[in-house]
């Protein structure tokens, strides 16, 4: 068995938004059958971003409204049957924040409508601080309509590394933070630009963190770096879509394979898994697994390697396939369980769970 958790929407943002979820879902996988269960649901206004602390067992999420809705990040206990209770909340002082992330004794949000990346201090219970640090990206980019703005979209952290990288769809740059003495800092002489129009959304980084996988919204385009001399340097770009494709580029999620040899890129429009083969620093196509479903919003991979579970927020569905020894997909079921799911995060603990 193999617990994980959703997050959904339950009210629209905007026009394009299908928003029909219930909040946090909280599944149990049958790793024999491939069969999903869900086991609570836990009420919450979109929750359209999850990361999980396995060590004290809290779940954290963002709140993903306007700035005017007063958003949030709320700190959950995640209970013996994988229940939710809530911990505390703090308010954001920003719009739509889109991403957080668990660094060290921190929670770390980005804010997609407002482009502010705020710094939240955990206390040992879990808890979290009033936010202690927020800083504002400036600038803009070429495509109207996308980038008029700052759209902070993602944080992660360089392995064996303080630095902190945030990737900017609206600015066309990934800028660069550190976290020194439970401070979070801009650095600015290791901020990564990215080709005019391209819209960085999200990155990912090898286990050593010295090779960094960008997956380009509005282009398609995965960027591959390199750290040389303390900085990232872009090495080569590879299309994440067809070459017959037609259609407008809409990248969603990339993922490494946990044996490092496989990178996935989720693509909405053309709705398919674009899978490639790492090969030292390069990397090559092995082919496109379309999903067959509509929106295919955010996917996300087992630690075990072994299972990738996509969401389609507009059909409703979750589809676990499983990953074969040559990277590519084999689907082996699929629910619509789950109305509007948008992000899948595994609990790293097991529990004496009787069903």
């Amino acid at each position: 068995m193999l617990t994980f958790f959703v997050g959904s929407y339950t009210t629209s943002i905007n026009l394009e938004t299908v928003s029909m979820g219930n909040g946090i879902y909280s599944l149990i996988l049958n790793t024999n059958t491939g069969e999903i269960n869900v086991l609570s649901t836990e009420n919450c206004r979109n929750p359209s971003y999850l990361t999980i602390s396995d060590k004290e067992k809290i779940l954290y999420c963002i709140t993903e409204v306007s700035e005017l809705d007063n958003p949030k990040v709320i700190a959950y206990d995640i209970n013996n049957d994988f229940s939710l209770s809530l911990l505390n909340q703090q308010s954001i002082n920003g719009g739509y924040p889109c991403h957080l992330e668990k660094l060290g004794s921190n929670i770390i949000v980005a804010c997609y409508g407002t482009g502010n990346v705020i710094q939240f201090p955990i206390e040992g219970s879990g808890k979290l601080k009033v936010n202690n640090k927020n800083y504002y990206h400036r600038g803009s980019g070429v495509v109207i309509n996308r980038q008029q703005s700052p759209h902070a979209h993602q944080i992660v952290m360089q392995p064996i590394t303080n630095n902190i990288y945030v990737c900017d769809l609206g600015i066309d740059f990934i800028k660069a933070y550190s976290l020194e003495n439970g401070s979070l800092y801009p650095i600015e002489t290791k901020d990564i630009k990215m080709p005019d129009g391209s819209g960085p959304r999200h990155l990912v980084f090898n286990k050593n963190g010295n090779l960094a996988y960008v997956l380009n919204e509005l282009s398609g385009a995965v960027l591959v770096l390199k750290n040389k001399n303390g900085s990232f340097k872009s090495l080569y770009s590879y299309n994440s879509l067809p070459k017959e494709y037609l259609g407008k580029p809409s990248s969603s999620a990339i993922r490494l394979h946990p044996n490092g040899l496989f990178l996935y890129t989720a693509n909405r429009i053309l709705e398919a898994i674009t899978i490639f083969k790492v090969v030292a620093d390069k990397l090559q196509l092995i082919g496109f697994h379309y999903t067959r479903g509509k929106e295919l919003r955010e996917f996300n991979i087992s630690p075990d390697g072994k299972w990738l579970i996509a969401c389609h927020q507009n059909s409703h569905d979750i589809v676990v396939f499983r990953i074969m020894e040559n990277g590519t997909l084999e689907e082996i079921s699929r629910t619509k369980k789950i109305r509007s799911p948008v992000c899948v995060v595994f609990s790293g603990f097991k529990q004496n769970l009787v069903l």
